[in-house]
């Protein structure tokens, strides 16, 4: 009988212990003390077997039972203690499950990506196709098809990032995309706008940078001139600046078109009287252009004597810059959301 009165002199201890242990490190030394593998009700198991035979029934059965009433007694002391702690650090936050939630942030495309968009939405109202090319370029395609062969002082014109597979390298222009667009669909007249990233290995500044989107335009059928170029790009200079502006042609120089021209538009912010961002000029340049060159034709399949072509290159980042009289176009990458959310 000695066993059953320890038994209930545990549970009765236990249980006055339990109500003293008022958070989560002493129940954790509570449980330790009095359901652990040490714990006194567990020595009187491992008693057991000295007990008398005839008692060791009713030993075993109040054992149990003290265990049990121990271990419901801790589940609930267990919920009560967390309960007690959620409320206390909710009112310590003093949180306001009322308030309604903080609207998301919705983003917009870059500015870049807005006026490349428009580019291309006014190029296909005339008819032509979208039409990608790859960023990477064989030296044939980048300069040699268009009339760039090695050793021709043009190449000095771009600095060029070489990989190091021969013969490899990161486009300079999206022209080369004149050679694959001619090469698809000859002999047949073709009307496409090539849009992509540039590589260029220049000291970057407020004009320029290393890397930089192009718009390339190629229109090659019969019986096409030069003032089908001029009138093209007249009908785009009015959409994109939404405004009948005065467009001039300036005489310049490329390998791949003969004759080239530089596009110049009314400035947009003086209207020709000149400002800061025309130099006075009262003139923006841009793109250039011109009549595509009788060898660029014949690289791209098509017979010189039969067809012509014009093609136009452009920077998204100079349409835009131009647009909203954006004064350095390293503006454009820095990714500061102060100045990109204002479009």
């Amino acid at each position: 009988m000695d066993e059953l009165q320890e038994l209930e002199r545990i549970r009765r201890e236990g249980l006055e212990r339990l109500a003293e242990a008022n958070d989560s490190a002493s129940l954790e030394a509570w449980r330790v003390a009095y359901l652990g593998r040490n714990a006194p009700v567990m020595q009187v198991f491992s008693r057991l077997g000295q007990a008398p035979k005839e008692l060791r029934p009713q030993i075993g059965q109040s054992a149990n039972a003290v265990k049990q009433a121990l271990e419901a007694a801790y589940q609930e002391k267990l919920e009560a203690v967390r309960r007690a702690a959620l409320e206390e650090e909710l009112t310590r936050q003093k949180l306001d499950v009322t308030l309604p939630g903080r609207r998301p942030f919705l983003g917009r495309h870059h500015i870049e990506t807005q006026t490349m968009r428009e580019i291309l939405r006014i190029f296909t109202s005339m008819g032509f196709q979208v039409y990608s090319s790859p960023d990477i370029e064989t030296d044939e395609y980048n300069f040699t098809y268009l009339n760039i062969p090695p050793h021709h002082p043009a190449r000095d014109m771009w600095d060029t990032f070489y990989l190091t597979t021969p013969g490899l390298l990161l486009r300079t222009h999206t022209s080369p995309g004149q050679i694959h667009a001619m090469r698809q669909f000859a002999p047949e007249p073709v009307r496409v706008v090539l849009p992509g990233m540039c590589y260029r290995y220049e000291q970057a500044g407020a004009r320029k940078d290393i890397q930089f989107t192009q718009v390339e335009l190629l229109a090659v059928g019969y019986d096409i001139t030069f003032a089908d170029l001029k009138g093209t790009l007249q009908d785009f200079a009015d959409r994109i600046f939404g405004e009948r502006l005065r467009t001039r042609l300036r005489p310049s120089y490329f390998p791949f078109t003969e004759p080239s021209a530089e596009m110049d538009v009314e400035c947009v912010i003086c209207h020709g009287k000149g400002c800061s961002v025309c130099k006075g000029s009262g003139w923006l340049e841009i793109m250039g252009c011109g009549m595509v060159h009788p060898v660029v034709l014949q690289h791209g399949g098509y017979d010189p004597a039969k067809f012509t072509g014009f093609a136009a290159g452009m920077g998204p980042g100079r349409i835009a810059m131009l647009r909203h009289a954006i004064q350095d176009i390293r503006s454009l990458y820095e990714n500061d959301v102060r100045f990109l959310e204002q479009f």
